[in-house]
């Protein structure tokens, strides 16, 4: 499958949006754990949509033969803070802020990148029907920081250089007295990586 690659515009958000949030809610494992919807997902990625326009560091992905857009990967500036509305979301999603912001923060304690010097990879999805065709592979090719959630993402970012620094433990998280992650504890935990600085 081939596919074209652009710059994401707020003519794509529409897309951006179904696909980002059909693919979180069905495939990642703290979005499925805490179960939420696509519905509860959309507002989420509306949120970051004006900002990823502005900026022009989102980048998404078209089957050639059809126009279809079968992958994104929603990216910011890594010192950037989150766009306001954020706290207004479904409260289904503070666990994953939370060990998320875990992450952020013990990454930061160490390693804090100049405005400009960093790109963070929010958000990648690639379609269902169209994964297995490096898609993710060519999107992530220039980003520097991301928090991986899965095996697989985690596979996808070292194929491309990027070094595990900060680990999270799914079984182990406590949020609200509540370990929201147990189901997900073969996934082994969320992983901050980046391919910045050196080892």
């Amino acid at each position: 499958m081939q596919a074209t690659f652009s710059v994401f515009t707020a003519a794509d958000e529409e897309e951006t949006v179904r696909l980002l949030s059909k693919v979180f809610a069905d495939r990642d494992p703290p979005a499925v754990a805490v179960g939420l919807t696509a519905a509860e997902f959309e507002p989420l990625v509306r949120l970051f949509c004006p900002k990823a326009a502005a900026e022009g560091l989102t980048v998404v992905a078209r089957s050639t033969s059809t126009g279809e857009m079968v992958g994104a990967l929603l990216t910011e500036d890594a010192t950037s803070p989150p766009p306001p509305g954020v706290e207004s979301l479904s409260l289904k999603f503070d666990p994953i802020f939370d060990i998320l912001g875990e992450l952020d923060a013990e990454y930061k304690s160490s390693h804090l990148p100049d405005p400009g010097e960093a790109l963070h990879l929010f958000l990648l999805g690639v379609d269902a029907h169209f994964t297995g065709h490096g898609i993710a592979q060519q999107l992530v090719a220039t980003c520097a920081i991301t928090e991986a959630t899965n095996k697989t993402s985690q596979h996808v970012f070292r194929k491309q250089g990027f070094v595990d620094r900060v680990q999270r433990s799914y079984a182990d998280h406590m949020f609200d007295g509540r370990k929201w992650f147990a189901s997900i504890s073969d996934h082994g935990g969320p992983i901050l990586m980046d391919k910045t600085w050196a080892v």
